[in-house]
């Protein structure tokens, strides 16, 4: 069996993912930004924003956060999928990972509630719908 995951096609064996290896290149990429914000390099920010969102090791590492390590992990989202199961987080990982550059926001209804400390004050409240 393969050590490491190298990409959507090994990510069957969700189990034999090497994640210290993954959250090291995210780690890795997270400083890259903060230098280069620091610094004041923009086109550097943006580009490396970019390698981020497009990083396999972004895409495991943010799967395993949302369905194991989470405590929300056993909710489901607006799509009504849970992944529980190695299977389906590793299935979950190839779906995101194939559809980061065809991502359409959904839109957000906007729900006005009282306030907490002032119950004659409204706040907004934006609860996410499903794209029709």
């Amino acid at each position: 069996m393969p050590e490491t995951v190298n990409g959507p096609e090994d990510a069957s064996e969700w189990d034999v993912i090497n994640w210290a290896v993954h959250e090291q290149n995210v780690a890795r990429l997270r400083q890259r930004i903060f230098t280069a914000a620091r610094d004041g390099d923009w086109p550097k920010v943006r580009n490396l924003q970019k390698m981020m969102l497009r990083s396999w090791s972004c895409t495991l590492v943010s799967v395993r956060q949302a369905t194991q390590r989470n405590t929300g992990r056993g909710t489901a989202g607006i799509d009504g999928l849970v992944a529980l199961t190695s299977q389906a987080r590793a299935e979950m990982a190839v779906r995101v990972h194939a559809s980061i550059g065809s991502h359409v926001p959904s839109p957000v209804r906007r729900v006005y509630i009282p306030k907490a400390s002032d119950k004659a004050k409204m706040r907004p409240l934006g609860i996410p719908t499903e794209a029709a």
